[in-house]
């Protein structure tokens, strides 16, 4: 495909893209297919040239839409919203041509940049404190994951180096592996499935908190959690604090948490995924009480911001 192939493909990809939207509460949301129903239909071996373009975009209509569960329909009601957007698309595609990586300032200044101007957007729209922005007077600063999955790992992998070091400093005498053997982390009974694979993907032991009649983890049964492993040895060390649950949209007490993780010198991240955009809101910061006393944060521009997923904003 060539330069004035693809403005006439580009152009076609387009109008395919505004009738799918257009007509999509049309078309069955779930799919009535079986697993496996691809197979027949594509071959087996990868072609050994090129095909036309209309032969490959064929196969979208006839193979592949057949299958798709359709989460931009108005008809979907699973899972949380995964919302879109044209500016976001037509982002989405000047990014895929640019295809630039971000890792470091000098590998693409001007990505590195806006991520930092984004994020400190975002966290002034939900009301973070001002050290989890990027300024001189902060160390703290946002970022851009793919998932809230990835952030809860980040964050559980950062207190860990954290709290290994400093216990290594207290113990210099004891060997790394016997400490990191002992590493607790806590979370509510209603936390995301993530936290339990972060525990897994850090080799650490995840202990879940008993909720209250609102679903919520309070501080008082945290600290009834972190005293029990104290006596038995144990070193807690991680906190993930959800506002707004996966189940029921309950939101823990972060302030008596953050008091918690503050007072026993503990990791605190707040996982606040789904609900987080809500905070846009000023009369629904009434949940966020105590950030000011968090480690970590993140949540989902992808799910209500009208956004492409992924899509994960996280500061520290």
């Amino acid at each position: 495909m060539d330069t004035e192939e693809f403005r006439i493909r580009g152009k076609e990809m387009v109008d395919y893209i505004c009738s799918y939207l257009d007509t999509i509460r049309n078309r069955r949301v779930f799919p009535g297919v079986e697993p496996g129903f691809v197979h027949g239909k594509v071959p087996d071996n990868p072609p050994i040239e090129g095909e036309p373009w209309d032969d490959i975009f064929a196969d979208v209509e006839n193979i592949i839409m057949p299958g798709v569960t359709h989460w931009q329909s108005p008809r979907m009601h699973a899972y949380y919203p995964a919302l879109t957007s044209y500016p976001s698309m037509l982002a989405e595609m000047l990014t895929n041509a640019i295809n630039c990586l971000g890792f470091t300032w000098a590998s693409s200044p001007a990505c590195t940049e806006l991520e930092m101007i984004v994020t400190n957007w975002l966290g002034k729209m939900i009301g973070l404190p001002n050290e989890f922005l990027h300024n001189k007077d902060s160390n703290g600063g946002g970022v851009i994951q793919t998932t809230a999955s990835e952030s809860t790992l980040i964050s559980l992998l950062s207190g860990r180096s954290v709290t290994l070091q400093r216990y290594s400093n207290l113990q210099p005498d004891v060997p790394l592996f016997e400490i990191h053997s002992k590493l607790v982390a806590y979370c509510s009974d209603q936390a995301h499935s993530s936290v339990e694979k972060a525990a897994l993907i850090g080799l650490v032991t995840l202990r879940y908190v008993e909720s209250d009649a609102e679903y919520s983890m309070s501080g008082s049964k945290l600290l009834e959690a972190v005293k029990e492993d104290r006596e038995k040895g144990l070193i807690p060390f991680w906190v993930c604090t959800t506002l707004g649950t996966t189940g029921c949209c309950s939101f823990d007490d972060l302030q008596g948490i953050a008091n918690v993780c503050q007072q026993e010198q503990l990791w605190c991240h707040v996982d606040a995924a789904y609900a987080g955009c809500s905070f846009i809101c000023p009369e629904f910061r009434k949940w966020l009480k105590g950030v000011d006393k968090i480690d970590s944060i993140a949540f989902n521009p992808s799910k209500w911001l009208m956004v492409h997923f992924d899509c994960t904003a996280m500061w520290w």
